[in-house]
C-alpha cells in the first residue's frame, strides 16, 4: 500500500474488515466545512453494526489479545505509528478537508502528535504496567500484599470533530498498550480519517477484532 494510493472506504470496519450496513440506505454525507462540498456518503451504522463490532471485539479480547506480551503490543504500536509517518502527506489532507483547518497545521501538528502519542504508549506496553508487592504490617516472609493490572475489556470510544486523528490517539494508544480491545465511534461531522487509520492498524498487523471503527 503506498503513500498516495490509501483509499478511503466508507463502509464500517470491523473484524479487520470494510462491511456494510445491514441497511444500505441508511447513510450520511460528510462536508469540506471550508467550501460546503459534499467529500463522501458514508454509512451509518446501526444496532447491527454496534452488536458485531462489540462481539468482534469480545471475540479478539478472549482469544489471547488480553494475555499478549508487552513487547507484542510494543511492536504494533510502533509499526502503527511507522505507518501514519509512511501516509502523512495523504492523512493530512484527509484531515484538512474533512475538518476544515488548515493543511499546513495538519501537516505540524496532528499528524506528528498522533505518531508521538502512539510511540509514548508503546513505551509503556512492555515496561511500567506490571503491579507491585507491597510490605505488609505483618512483618514475615509469609504475609505480603499484591497488586495486579489487568486490563478491563472492551472499551467503547466516542470520538468529537475537532482533532479526528489526535483523539483517536488519545483513546486508543493506552488502551491497546494495556491489552483492551476497542469500538471507535468517529464523530459524524469528521469521520474519514478515523477510516484511513484503520486500514493502518491491519497493516500494522494488529489481530482482527482488536479494533473496530463504526459511524
Amino acid at each position: 500500500m503506498g503513500v498516495e494510493t490509501l483509499p478511503l472506504y466508507t463502509q464500517h470496519f470491523i473484524n479487520n474488515e470494510f462491511v456494510d450496513s445491514a441497511d444500505s440506505k441508511c447513510t450520511f454525507t460528510t462536508i469540506n466545512p471550508a467550501t460546503e462540498e459534499v467529500l463522501a456518503t458514508v454509512q451509518k451504522a446501526g444496532r447491527a453494526e454496534v452488536d458485531k463490532a462489540v462481539a468482534a471485539a469480545r471475540a479478539a479480547f478472549k482469544n489471547k489479545w488480553e494475555t499478549s506480551t508487552g513487547v507484542c503490543r510494543r511492536d504494533l504500536l510502533n509499526k502503527f505509528a511507522d505507518l501514519v509517518e509512511k501516509h502523512a502527506d495523504r492523512l493530512a489532507e484527509v484531515e484538512s478537508l474533512d475538518n476544515g483547518k488548515p493543511l499546513a497545521i495538519a501537516k505540524a501538528a496532528d499528524i506528528p502528535l498522533t505518531v508521538q502519542h502512539f510511540r509514548y504508549f508503546a513505551g509503556w506496553a512492555d515496561k511500567g504496567l506490571c503491579g507491585k508487592t507491597i510490605p505488609t504490617s505483618i512483618m514475615d516472609a509469609n504475609h505480603f500484599a499484591m497488586t495486579v493490572h489487568e486490563p478491563v475489556g472492551v472499551v467503547g470510544c466516542i470520538v468529537p470533530w475537532n482533532y479526528p486523528m489526535l483523539m483517536v490517539a488519545w483513546k486508543l494508544a493506552p488502551l491497546l498498550a494495556c491489552g483492551c480491545t476497542c469500538v471507535v465511534k468517529s464523530s459524524e461531522k469528521t469521520p474519514l480519517t478515523a477510516l484511513l487509520m484503520a486500514q493502518l492498524f491491519k497493516e500494522a498487523g494488529f489481530p482482527q477484532g482488536v479494533v473496530n471503527v463504526l459511524c
